[in-house]
This record gives structure tokens, sequence and C-alpha cells, in this order.
């Protein structure tokens, strides 16, 4: 296993996730689209949770999660816009398994670079698409993100569903293709848009930093199992 700062491999020490938020995580923040699964913060930081339904409608959307406790959502907000929270106002944004559901990534890390304060932490973590369902689904390229954050994603927005539909959901026919596809986007269903390699990641944060200039260094890019944590510092 390796620790990386920037693309810089600093030591084979296996790290956990608590090791890694004791490290960053402190002061108060946000996490987004937690649901049953808040990620383990230390004692002093104070978390708020946002996600886009209250804990009924969440209920009501996830039936799936009906027998599991979800964490109290004290802001009810898009967490790709992030329009209820202030510029500056957060020591930390945990986005814990949430990128690979935003139809703009792009805009979306926009968004928690601008809510974070001078020298505040971004801590994300991301699933290896190679290491779970989406294993099936081609990798997501830096061309179509730039294209989603343009135009807005609704051009790509149908033909994610479809191949969710058959490369993930595994439904066969083109009729029953269609209906899944109908009843999902009716539902607004929170897929996974976008999906990565350890490669693909790190090709998606240098060119937004370097590219689009967003304003943040990195900490830490650290595979973990079948997940990269990657931690970004607001500069």
């Amino acid at each position: 296993m390796k620790v990386m700062r920037g693309v810089y491999n600093v030591t084979d020490e296996v790290f956990s996730k608590e090791i890694i938020t004791n490290k960053y995580l402190s002061g108060s923040g946000i996490e987004i689209g937690a649901l049953c699964n808040p990620l383990l913060v230390p004692q002093d930081a104070k978390v708020l949770y946002v996600d886009r339904l209250s804990i009924e409608g969440l209920r009501e959307h996830y039936p799936e999660l009906n027998d599991m406790e979800l964490v109290k959502v004290d802001i009810i907000d898009d967490g790709e816009r992030l329009e209820m929270i202030g510029n500056t106002t957060q020591d930390f944004v945990i986005a814990n398994h949430f990128i690979e559901h935003c139809a703009n990534p792009i805009l979306t890390v926009s968004n928690m670079l601008r809510v974070l304060k001078k020298n505040g932490i971004l801590f994300i973590s991301l699933p290896d698409k190679r290491q779970c369902f989406d294993v099936d689904r081609p990798e997501t390229t830096f061309e179509h993100l730039m294209r989603d954050y343009e135009e807005g994603p609704d051009w790509s927005r149908k033909a994610h569903f479809e191949e969710w539909s058959r490369l993930v959901n595994k439904v066969s026919g083109e009729r029953e293709v269609k209906e899944n596809v109908a009843r999902l986007m009716e539902m607004d269903y929170s897929i996974h848009y976008h999906v990565f390699t350890p490669d693909t990641m790190l090709e998606f944060f240098s060119k937004i930093k370097d590219v689009l200039h967003y304003p943040f260094e990195y900490e830490l890019f650290y595979k973990n199992g079948a997940e990269v944590i990657i931690v970004l510092k607001r500069i």
C-alpha cells in the first residue's frame, strides 16, 4: 500500500481512515450525503450533515435503507451546489463516496472549495471502479467531465442511466432497459454517474488544479483497499 503527498510516494505504512481523519480534520465542517455511513471524525471536530432530502424523504427515496439508522440531516441542500453554505465558512468538507454520485463533479469540487476557509481541508474518498459493481463500466474521461461542466450535465444524463441499467443492474432486453431507465430517472435516483480508477482520479484533480486553476494543494492521495482517499487543502 502506498501513501502519496501530491504525486510523490513517501511511505509504505498502511493507514486507516481513522488515522487520516485524526490528522486532517478539526474545527467545524460539513459532510455531504452521509446517509447511514457517516465518516468517523475526531471527538473535537463538529460536523453538520448535508443532504438533498430530509430523513423522511431519504427513507422514502431509498427504501433499501429503512432498516438502517440514518444520520440527522442538519442542512437540506444540493450537495453539488451548497447554496445554503456561506463562502469561506468551513474548516473541512467531507465527501465520502459522494463525488461519483454527482452529475457535475467539476462544479461540485469548485463549490466545496468555495465554502472552505483558507487552509481548510477537503476530504474525499472515491471507489475504484475495478473493485466494485462498476467494474464493467468504461472509465469517465476528463473530456466528458469538462463537457458536463461547460454545457451542464443534462446532455449525458440519460446515457448514464442506460449504462447503469445495462452494466450494473444487468437489465437485458431493450424494453426492460427503457422501463428501468424511465423509472430511475423519474425517481432522480442517485446512481454513480461517473466512474474512476486511481489514474483517472489523479488526472481529474491534476487538471482542475493546473488547467482550471482550482485553489488547492495535495495533502494525501492514498489507495485504501477498494477506494482512494484524497485530501486537499484550500489555498
